[in-house]
């Protein structure tokens, strides 16, 4: 059982899905996470990627949302969860076929929660110009997005086991308070 922290007291041994909305840092502070635990660390859309043989963006425009969400799910849920494994998922991977539900029966989910003027200063620079949703779109189009989009999920979100809101904090904190959230479990 691997070591969060380098603690004798934190041990996992099942998933940590970390939820939250496009831009929130599931990727990054999963490869932190799973660097300091010396856990595995599995992003779900590269997953997806590796499966379809074709970026998420492409994938979802051959074949509509529908089918991505029943691969998405499918991916999601091929992931062993007898094992300690750090896992990014895409934002919207709660939102559909009772995936919260399922990744709280099968591990510990933590939603990073940020409001949306703070995901849109992260989309609107370097990293949302990769996301095919924001292609295109005025700061005030993004910041609209990502209200109606945070609002529509945000029910889903909140059914995390553990809430950790990130807002202006550098990710050494966020990491640590994630450690405390779970040993304190």
């Amino acid at each position: 059982m691997p070591l969060l922290n380098n603690s004798p007291e934190l041990t996992i041994s099942h998933p940590i899905f970390l939820i939250g909305f496009m831009g929130c840092g599931k990727t990054t502070m999963g490869k932190k996470i799973a660097k300091k635990g010396v856990i595995p660390f599995v992003d779900l859309d590269q997953k997806i990627v590796e499966q379809a043989g074709m970026s998420v963006s492409d994938y979802f425009a051959l074949n509509g949302e529908d089918a991505f969400r029943e691969l998405e799910t499918h991916m999601l849920r091929a992931i062993p969860t007898t094992e300690a494994t750090i896992i990014s998922t895409g934002g919207g991977t709660p939102c559909f076929n009772d995936n919260i539900e399922w990744m709280n029966e099968n591990g510990t989910t933590v939603y990073l929660k940020l409001p949306p003027r703070a995901l849109l200063k992260r989309l609107s620079g370097k990293e949302g110009t990769s996301r095919p949703l924001l292609k295109g779109k005025s700061e005030d189009e993004i910041l609209d997005f990502i209200t109606i989009k945070l609002n529509e999920r945000e029910k889903f979100y909140e059914q995390a086991k553990l809430i950790v809101d990130v807002h202006n904090m550098n990710p050494s904190l966020v990491l640590d308070l994630i450690f405390t959230k779970l040993q304190s479990k």
